[in-house]
């Protein structure tokens, strides 16, 4: 149970601004329960278009009917928006649902916000470029030349390039990612100031998503502009475009709030929550209509007509950070989506409550963007939003299917991968470094050479199969995501990826200390030889009393045995409270906004707890050895300062053993 209440953790942090809730492919969003829900089938006929994407109006609007409203009451999501823009022009803009369950308000295409999350940092990315393209700002320079405070990483100075690619080599950040009290918001300057991640990985090297770089790129685009954040998107954003119903500002400005759509967990909750407080604005605070969103699609399908130069637009639309051959990779803040040979580029985004993408289509000049704004049941957002996405691609721009043959080093290089990884985008040194522990993505390989990656599984949860057809890229059966390898000079793998997560986020092989397979195991053995001494004292004290014989231990061993039960119990205690605490605070992530942090002070305290155990333990264990007791309680001395001993082992691995309030 809670493995599976850590697993909801890890889901809730990488859904934060648009990682695995925009994959279909990924489940347990919803860190509440992990049952999955059955779309409505797309129509699987071939589009009635003689020239791939011209897009009939009436034909998708037939389309989207049958498939939107069943989507949202499969998965209990209250309502949602779709915009498709072609030709320069808005080709059909729809709400489906609600805006407000509890008064039935519909979705105004045209006035209704929503919260499109991650999205909002390809205005803030737009705005760097516009800086760029003045001269005000050099992509290559050290970013600290914008910073009136400084900013590090491991061996070479981190660029404004590095983070319009997500690779400033920075380790996740999650306080105050999201709150509910506009009360506890820090402005921009501060926030960027007082929550420098820990450096990890060498700047330009690992990609590994960062809110936090996002929010640092807009405080140096009010540090350059001299305006603040919120006054230059207005002015140099939303204004030339025409963009009335769009805001950055958090709260809303008083004109927009009552345009707001209601967010929810569940269409079914009734009652919509607060309006959500993004603290790393930049990355994810914005508020837009529907054909808001498509306008600024068009301008940058119209190679940055309004906003940038064709030179710089194409700039951002082309350059590629390509980490791995094959797949996906990462321009300069838009990212690849490739499919059926397509040239795709775009962004997914996620709050709490509402669940976006965004799609451009480069050679056709078409873009579709969807926003819900609910959470829904069984990982629902994710899965409606990869199938609108598949099946507007292959009706639209169909391709014919390939069939490529298994390579003949598929045993051979499918060994290579098989084991456990951890992601690029984690927690590395404080107590969120347990979700990753007790999520660790898996590879395993079958008797017909085909891989898995455990976390990419069909709608019915079980994990896709992949088979190489490249060297160290691997496609998957009867489907269009692919898998990719980095492998070193001695046949060790540096990374890997899928196609969708490759722009922003690698796995990694696990160091062997933090490696689940080994260190799960040996921690449940280890809590239950803890747990059966706790629960045998009052056991065999029960025992005594009804046949009413005599404590045999006396003096320093009496107090040795005593000790050793009340030492078996402290680790069990001390992990407990902070597997409830992190279960808790990644449930809502608006819990991260401070308001725990005197909770784990104490529980950083109490880390004296585990070696009080171990001193115990061993005390303990030499009284039993040098006082002639019997082989068994020897024997079970040795086994509980083994037993302690893996649990501090365990404690370290999940970070609980490190201090601050940076986390």
């Amino acid at each position: 149970m809670i493995k599976n209440a850590m697993r909801g953790a890890l889901a809730a942090l990488l859904a934060s601004f648009g990682l695995a809730a925009a994959s279909a492919q990924v489940p347990d969003i919803d860190p509440r329960e992990e049952e999955q829900i059955e779309l409505p089938e797309l129509p699987e006929q071939e589009s009635p278009l003689a020239a791939p994407g011209v897009i009939d109006r009436a034909d998708l609007e037939a389309w989207l009917d049958g498939f939107m409203p069943y989507a949202l009451a499969q998965g209990d999501i209250a309502g949602a928006i779709v915009t498709v823009v072609a030709d320069g022009e808005i080709l059909l803009s729809r709400g489906f649902g609600y805006a407000d369950v509890e008064t039935r308000r519909a979705i105004d295409p045209e006035t209704t916000l929503f919260r499109p999350g991650s999205i909002s940092k390809l205005v803030t990315w737009t705005a760097v470029m516009q800086l760029v393209e003045q001269g005000l700002i050099d992509l290559d320079a050290d970013i600290n030349t914008y910073l009136d405070f400084e900013v590090t990483g491991v061996e070479r100075p981190i660029t404004m390039r590095h983070l319009l690619t997500h690779t400033p080599g920075w380790g996740e950040q999650v306080r105050a990612l999201i709150m509910d009290d506009p009360e506890r918001l820090q402005p921009l300057d501060e926030y960027v100031r007082n929550n420098i991640p820990a450096a990890v990985y060498p700047a330009g090297e690992v990609p590994a998503y960062s809110n936090y770089g996002t929010a640092l790129a807009g405080h140096v685009v009010a540090q350059v502009s001299g305006q603040s954040f919120d006054d230059y998107v207005d002015e140099h954003i939303f204004a030339p475009l025409g963009m009335q119903h769009s805001s950055m500002r958090q709260p809303l400005p008083e004109h927009l709030q009552g345009l707001m759509s209601s967010g929810y967990m569940r269409g079914s909750d009734g009652e919509g929550r607060a309006f959500e407080i993004v603290t790393a604005a930049p990355a994810g605070s914005m508020s837009a209509s529907g054909n808001d969103m498509a306008r600024f699609m068009i301008a940058h399908l119209n190679r940055g007509e309004g906003l940038l130069s064709p030179e710089t637009a194409e700039q951002m639309h082309t350059t590629a950070d390509r980490k791995l051959p094959g797949v996906n990779a990462m321009l300069l803040g838009f990212y690849e989506q490739n499919r059926n040979g397509q040239r795709i580029i775009g962004h997914g985004g996620d709050t709490t409550l509402f669940h976006s993408n965004l799609h451009l289509y480069l050679d056709h000049g078409v873009g579709l963007y969807i926003s819900m704004n609910s959470t829904g049941r069984g990982g629902a957002t994710g899965r409606v939003r990869q199938a609108l996405f598949e099946g507007f691609t292959d009706r639209y721009f169909p391709a014919d299917a390939q069939d490529l043959p298994t390579l003949g080093t598929a045993e051979e290089h499918g060994r290579m991968l098989v084991g456990n990884y951890v992601i690029s985008r984690r927690a590395h040194q404080n107590f969120v470094a347990a979700t990753a522990l007790l999520g660790q993505p898996s590879v395993s390989m079958n008797e017909d050479h085909e891989i898995s990656l455990s976390i990419l599984t069909d709608a019915s949860g079980t994990p896709l199969r992949f088979r190489e057809v490249e060297p160290f890229v691997w496609q998957q059966v009867n489907g269009g995501e692919r898998l990719s390898a980095r492998v070193n000079e001695n046949g060790e793998v540096e990374m890997f990826s899928a196609a969708f997560f490759a722009p922003f986020m690698m796995f990694t092989p696990v160091e062997w200390w933090r490696n689940g397979a080994l260190l799960m195991p040996l921690a449940g053995i280890a809590a239950a030889a803890l747990l059966l001494t706790v629960l045998f004292w009052p056991v065999r004290a029960i025992v005594r009393w009804r046949f009413k014989t005599r404590f045999a231990l006396t003096g320093r061993q009496a107090m040795a045995y005593r000790l050793s039960n009340i030492g078996a119990l402290l680790p069990l205690v001390y992990a407990a409270g902070w597997l409830f605490l992190i279960t808790h605070m990644m449930g809502e992530l608006h819990r991260l906004d401070g308001r725990l942090d005197g909770v784990i002070v104490f529980m950083q305290f109490m880390a004296v707890l585990p070696m009080l155990a171990l001193l115990i333990a061993l005390w303990n264990a030499f009284v039993v050895w040098t006082g002639g007791a019997s082989w068994f309680a020897r024997l079970w001395s040795l086994v509980l300062v083994a037993s302690t001993l893996v649990m501090i082992w365990f404690v370290i691995a999940a970070g609980f053993f490190n201090f601050g309030l940076t986390y």
